[in-house]
């Protein structure tokens, strides 16, 4: 299964590099932003799994960025600050954060913080396992229980499918889909994803209603 994919914006450079480093030998797939718009453009191009949001940043600050994010987007937030004023964080709060830090701050410690909210949040990782849309999801076993029947899935169906579980809220169009379960690299035909999605719905039996095609622009997975 493709690795859990974590957004750091943070305009200070170092310490964005830091913490991508330290994401990377977690396992966790990270990427940066150094403002508060780059993180919005990189927040609706990947649909990161996790969001570690700086509040003081060029262009938008933090709580801009994560009020934008979640008129549609319940991922999972992290706030960073160097301010300890309670106002702070209680507006930090207010306006959707899931956790806060206050720098300086071990990378270590938000290690460990990130992998309690993915866990809290019902983030669909190889640890876990999950009940949704009347299924039975068991991550480690890649596979996925309806009305008491084992349902064997292929490695992309069951991407697919965690992809939409962790995003459902969300319209996640083609390229989106190819991009996070494919590859940037991936040159073949973009109707793989409308094949995929048609023989998982299949397998899915009536269940398979719960992926919902949103006419001309992709898809959306409804609980």
């Amino acid at each position: 299964m493709k690795g859990i994919r974590i957004l750091v914006a943070e305009d200070e450079e170092k310490l964005r590099e830091i913490v991508l480093k330290y994401l990377k030998k977690e396992g966790y797939e990270g990427f940066g932003a150094a403002d508060g718009e780059a993180a919005l453009d990189l927040w609706a191009e990947k649909k990161p799994d996790c969001i570690i949001l700086d509040v003081t940043m060029p262009k938008m600050d933090g709580f801009e960025v994560l009020a934008e994010i979640r008129q549609t987007d319940n991922v999972p937030v992290i706030m960073l600050t160097a301010r300890r004023e309670e106002d702070d964080k209680i507006q930090g709060f207010e306006v959707g954060a899931d956790d806060y830090v206050t720098k300086p701050f071990s990378p270590r410690e938000l290690m460990v913080r990130i992998k309690a909210l993915l866990k809290r949040s019902g983030v669909a990782t190889t640890e876990n396992k999950l009940d949704v849309c009347g299924m039975h999801l068991n991550a480690e076993e890649r596979e996925i229980t309806i009305d008491n029947e084992i349902i064997n899935l292929t490695q992309k169906e069951f991407e697919v499918l965690i992809f939409f579980i962790n995003h459902h809220k969300l319209v996640l169009s083609r390229e989106q889909i190819l991009d996070r379960i494919w590859g940037f690299d991936y040159d073949g035909d973009i109707r793989v994803v409308d094949t995929t999605i048609k023989r998982l719905r299949k397998k899915m039996n009536e269940k398979g209603e719960c992926i919902q095609t949103v006419r001309g622009l992709g898809y959306k997975f409804k609980e």
